[in-house]
């Protein structure tokens, strides 16, 4: 009787299981709505939405519309080049609405300084192409490993004091990763399925890393630059080129903390030649 009694408490848990995720799977709704700009009220196409929750994106078509699947309390990051991004929580009132209609600002245009450098040319093209130095730092790929380098020596970091010394941005990103890997899921499935990856590519604002990861823009630089990153490929890398850089660096860092670096990945017989 007892083996009994619990079989049924099993198999009813089982079943409010199976109810509960059926349950939250009629609840996502298709969720439609359009892009503008806030002063023209012209539509944006080609803007870009992404459920922060779900990791599923899109673009505006060019009408400005866009349809994303979302439940109550995702949250949508609305980004378009050259505009101020929103985050908007998704509510009931929101889902049982009407479509949606987005407005969003124009960021005010920043220059950054530039520097303008004499290299001596005097005309001829040979002798100019010597003249003018190479990039300081390439990032090459060695066949047979995982990771990617940079060539060219890092510049020194200058510190303020010894504590700030002692600290490392990857030793910190890479405790704080380890207590993250839902979202280390959702950057993986950024990089896995092509229409993320398509998103991410043109995008350069760095907000979904950021939010994922909770880390300001300088903290993100920090650890990069702990990753051997330079500051030009920093400044000129996409979304999706920092996520890939930041998760390399985090699968690498945790293969040497843990000593599991396979052999497979360095082939000694390979390597002589």
């Amino acid at each position: 009787m007892y083996r009994k009694i619990t079989l049924f408490i099993v198999l009813l848990a089982s079943l409010s299981s199976v109810q509960a995720q059926i349950n939250q799977k009629k609840s996502v709704t298709i969720l439609k709505g359009t892009i503008i700009d806030f002063n023209t009220k012209e539509p944006l196409s080609r803007a870009h939405i992404l459920n922060l929750n779900s990791v599923e994106g899109t673009t505006t078509n060019s009408a400005g519309r866009f349809e994303v699947p979302a439940v109550a309390n995702d949250t949508l990051l609305i980004s378009f080049l050259g505009y101020q991004s929103v985050k908007l929580k998704i509510t009931n009132d929101i889902l049982k609405g009407n479509e949606l209609e987005i407005a969003i600002h124009q960021k005010r245009m920043e220059i950054d300084e530039v520097t303008v450098k004499a290299h001596n040319l005097i005309g001829v093209l040979v002798v100019d192409a010597k003249n003018v130095p190479e990039e300081k730092y390439k990032r090459i790929h060695i066949e047979g490993l995982p990771q990617t380098y940079e060539i060219g020596k890092p510049k020194a970091k200058e510190y303020a004091g010894v504590g700030a010394a002692i600290f490392n941005p990857v030793d910190f990103w890479y405790n704080k990763f380890g207590k993250k890997p839902r979202e280390l899921r959702k950057l993986k499935k950024i990089k896995e399925e092509d229409r993320l990856r398509d998103l991410m590519d043109v995008n350069f604002s760095r907000e979904v890393l950021m939010s994922y990861m909770d880390m300001s823009k300088k903290e993100l630089d920090e650890l990069l630059a702990g990753c051997n990153y330079s500051n030009n490929f920093v400044k000129t890398a996409s979304d999706l080129q920092i996520i890939e850089a930041v998760m390399d660096c985090y699968e690498n860092y945790r293969a040497l903390q843990k000593g599991k670096v396979s052999k497979e990945k360095i082939s000694i017989k390979d390597s002589i030649h």
